[in-house]
């Protein structure tokens, strides 16, 4: 059958001398194994038969197994030529058959190796996109939680602005109503002697202010503000119209000041910027 003889001693004797079938089937499974070809040595104490032909000579056992051969080893009449070339072809083609079932077993194997490779590939490739699309929402959540703190910071500053504007509204409208009623009295002393209309006027008071802002880039930005308001409103003015979320001082070219977090609570009047002022943009 192409089998040497120490790997057919193997099989005869690993199946128990059951038949040349078990044998070849024995032989088909462990023919990749790596000690196949290694000299076998039959195992201590493993013989076969009752006490009585263990007791015998090796020359009555070879003679007995002789015979056990010529009688087709069972009994049976010896097996003639026409037999056994029958036998041969028989388990030749029986051996191809098997030798298909392995082929076709192994490329069965193959295949579903394939298929658990691409799967692992494709589970691998969802969890990466996974922790992808995960690491994405929570740098949109970031950015989103940031622009909401902005807003609400502006909110805040806007609120204080308003706030401010109500209270100064309050305190000096009811100032001026009194002035408002006690101004017909004082009509009278203004009207004064040609001789003394060379004396200074009184100061002005100035409820209005002019605000230019000459940003980092060069170019201006002008508005009208309330003489009252805090150099905050300016601040947040600017910040809303060309600072572009850059961190910056204001300072005044002449006389140079540069006005610092306290002065941001102060009015306009106050810092003396009114009724028109100039401010510089400068980094910090």
């Amino acid at each position: 059958m192409g089998f040497d003889r120490n790997r057919a001693e193997k099989a005869v004797a690993h199946t128990g001398n059951q038949g040349i079938e078990r044998a070849m089937d024995w032989l088909m499974e462990h023919e990749n194994d790596p000690d196949i070809d290694e000299p076998y040595v039959p195992p201590a104490g493993n013989t076969l038969g009752t006490t009585e032909e263990q007791s015998q000579s090796p020359t009555e056992t070879s003679e007995s197994a002789t015979e056990f051969a010529e009688e087709g080893g069972d009994g049976r009449r010896p097996m003639t030529e026409e037999e056994r070339l029958e036998q041969v072809k028989r388990l030749e083609e029986l051996m191809k058959v098997r030798q298909e079932e392995r082929r076709e077993r192994e490329r069965k194997d193959e295949i579903e190796r394939e298929k658990q490779r691409r799967k692992q590939g494709q589970e691998l490739l969802q969890v990466k996109q996974k922790l992808q699309d995960d690491e994405m929402k929570k740098l949109a959540d970031q950015r989103r939680r940031e622009k909401m703190e902005d807003r609400l910071a502006k909110q805040r500053v806007k609120d204080k602005i308003a706030r401010d504007r109500e209270e100064r509204a309050q305190k000096f409208g009811g100032g001026s109503s009194s002035t408002g009623l006690s101004s017909p009295p004082s009509e009278a002393p203004l009207q004064s002697p040609p001789e003394n209309q060379g004396a200074p006027p009184a100061k002005k008071d100035y409820d209005d202010c002019r605000i230019q802002v000459r940003l980092l880039d060069g170019s201006t930005l002008s508005t009208v503000f309330k003489a009252q308001e805090p150099l905050a409103a300016v601040r947040v003015y600017v910040q809303m119209n060309g600072a572009n979320g850059q961190d910056f001082n204001l300072i005044t070219p002449y006389p140079r000041r540069m006005y610092t977090d306290l002065d941001m609570e102060k009015p306009l009047s106050e810092l003396g910027l009114v009724p028109s002022a100039v401010l510089v943009v400068t980094k910090k």
